[in-house]
């Protein structure tokens, strides 16, 4: 493989260094300069933890042992929520996926979740089974209709403890509008704050942009999740987008930190895929979740009848990992 063949990009923190505005990724020139991957790993270690008594310091696919991490307990009472932006500029990595299923597996330990649609392809909308065409009121109007209240457009879904604020075609024209409008970065937030006691958690499908959506998503949450696909290209794209992280911190949101960075589409046999892995976690360190989601035909079935993977194949290794990314986020959240 030649050096053409993965063009010259931004430079990536030190392991462990908090991210900074002024701080970029490092992505080396040539793929041959990739590290290696440091954890041997067998078929054993990338295999869901199933041991009742927790990992007992098995190694995991990101290459560290995994955190015996306790089972999340039933609140005593609901909210104030905490607000997570799902976010990544690059499409395809699977933000979609993650926040749905994410959203339903918080939502099994009798947590109330709200989950925004923020892109107005409506994907978040149609997994869960609602037709974005066919609405009459959607995130949009919240937005852009003063007289509009967030109870009238948010509905329930199949899943107990998990509704959603659906979204369309038309919220691709609030970019546009909010332009005009004074403070337009908290737009979102100025919507959401009479719901906010209403859930524990809110989980924001963004836009696979970093425009004004993608802003007022990140100004209105206290944290981010950022899929990320094991795959070069999508390595590359984390430059950018902790960059506009840095910049909303500093200049709207000072309280936005990242919760975590999730691999996403993993496939443990491909030496690619770990040295990508290996390469997120020498640069960004414990704020990598140990939790990967690995490739299976089953998330392309659930989009196709409207549900999470948790409720689809609930037994599935794929329902097991959400689960677990469950637990860490609520392990790693201040309302968790």
């Amino acid at each position: 493989m030649n050096e053409s063949t993965f063009p010259g990009t931004e430079q990536l923190p030190p392991p462990a260094q908090p991210i900074a505005p002024q701080r970029n990724l490092t992505v080396p020139d040539n793929y041959a300069e990739m590290p290696r991957p440091t954890a041997k790993l067998t078929a054993e270690d990338i295999a869901p933890v199933t041991d009742a008594h927790g990992p007992r310091n098995k190694i995991g696919p990101t290459g560290r042992p995994l955190p015996d991490l306790p089972v999340p307990q039933r609140p005593d009472k609901t909210g104030p929520a905490q607000v997570i932006a799902m976010c990544n500029q690059k499409g395809g990595v699977g933000k979609t996926t993650t926040t749905i299923n994410l959203g339903a597996a918080i939502a099994e330990t009798g947590r109330k979740v709200l989950l925004i649609d923020f892109d107005p392809q409506g994907s978040a909308s149609i997994g869960l089974g609602v037709q974005p065409h066919d609405l009459e009121l959607s995130v949009y109007n919240l937005l852009m209709q003063r007289d509009i209240t967030p109870n009238e457009v948010i509905r329930p879904t199949r899943v107990e403890n998990l509704d959603l604020l659906p979204a369309n075609i038309d919220l691709s024209a609030a970019e546009v509008q909010l332009v005009q409008e004074v403070a337009r970065e908290y737009t979102l937030q100025r919507v959401l704050e009479p719901i906010i006691p209403n859930y524990d958690v809110i989980l924001i499908d963004c836009a696979p942009s970093l425009g004004l959506l993608t802003v007022n998503a990140l100004t209105a949450s206290n944290g981010i999740v950022v899929p990320l696909e094991c795959e070069f290209f999508a390595l590359r794209g984390l430059a950018m987008l902790t960059d506009t992280i840095g910049k909303v911190q500093d200049r709207l949101n000072p309280k936005l930190e990242i919760v975590g960075i999730l691999g996403t589409m993993f496939d443990g046999r491909t030496t690619h895929a770990r040295e990508v892995l290996d390469r997120v976690v020498q640069a960004f360190d414990e704020r990598v979740f140990h939790t990967v989601i690995r490739r299976t035909v089953k998330f392309p079935e659930t989009t196709v009848v409207g549900e999470p993977i948790t409720t689809y194949a609930p037994s599935s290794s794929a329902a097991t990992q959400y689960r677990d990314l469950a637990k860490e986020v609520l392990a790693r959240c201040p309302a968790g």
